[in-house]
């Protein structure tokens, strides 16, 4: 596997490095937001996972997100020091699929790698689902409804395959954060989580232009509906 490490400080740069190395994985540096989104364009040698540092020098860290974002799928885990809520939603909403504050542990690090890495793997291996009249191709990542293509935003699309795996049944918020943006209901950043995951079904909802596709279950979650209101 090889990680893109985007983080301006030499020294913090060198030291993660080594840790990652230490794990058998590959690691590409960057120290600016561009030279970072130059990385992720080249398609020759392209990274499996971005580690992004968000307080860059050249460009802000969430304008590289989502620069990175309209590039490629590849997953991003945003490193910073920006611990507050807003800070959170916006880089969650730019396209980040995780989010580790400073300081952090090295264990903490690599345990949300690895479980973003899982997430990501799941998505890749799960097969075609059909619900109603829309039809979802989870490996490519394509959607249609009645033969028609409907586009979606990255999360939009993690989104709604986590709702088609479960076959229909009630998926509770907690199971979504967890699954599509790696939160835990005990982590600090749960509850701007939970709003964000709200903007999400919304737009979602749109998308589709099918608003009864995806049902809300008052103080539960959500689930699929065959039948579109």
């Amino acid at each position: 596997m090889k990680v893109l490490l985007v983080e301006d400080t030499e020294a913090v740069r060198e030291a993660l490095a080594k840790v990652l190395r230490a794990q058998g994985w590959r690691v590409a540096t960057a120290g600016t937001g561009v030279a970072a989104v130059e990385r992720v364009a080249d398609t020759a040698d392209p990274p499996d996972l971005v580690l992004l540092d968000l307080g860059l020098p050249d460009l802000d860290g969430i304008e590289v997100c989502r620069r990175i974002r309209g590039l490629s799928s590849v997953p991003i885990i945003a490193v910073t020091a920006r611990g507050h809520d807003s800070a959170r939603v916006m880089g969650l909403r730019s396209g980040a699929d995780d989010y580790v504050v400073k300081p952090f542990s090295i264990d903490e690090l690599l345990a949300r790698i690895e479980a973003v890495m899982r997430r990501s793997a799941g998505h890749a291996l799960a097969s075609a689902v059909t619900v109603g009249p829309m039809q979802i191709d989870l490996a490519a990542r394509e959607v249609r409804i009645d033969g028609a293509e409907v586009v979606l935003r990255r999360k939009e699309f993690d989104l709604l395959a986590a709702l088609a795996r479960r076959e229909g049944r009630v998926v509770t918020r907690e199971e979504l954060l967890d699954d599509v943006w790696g939160l835990a209901p005990d982590d600090a950043g749960a509850d701007a989580g939970r709003r964000t995951l709200e903007v999400h079904v919304a737009a979602l909802r749109s998308r589709l232009g099918a608003p009864g596709l995806v049902v809300t279950v008052r103080g539960v979650g959500y689930r699929l509906a065959a039948q579109s209101a």
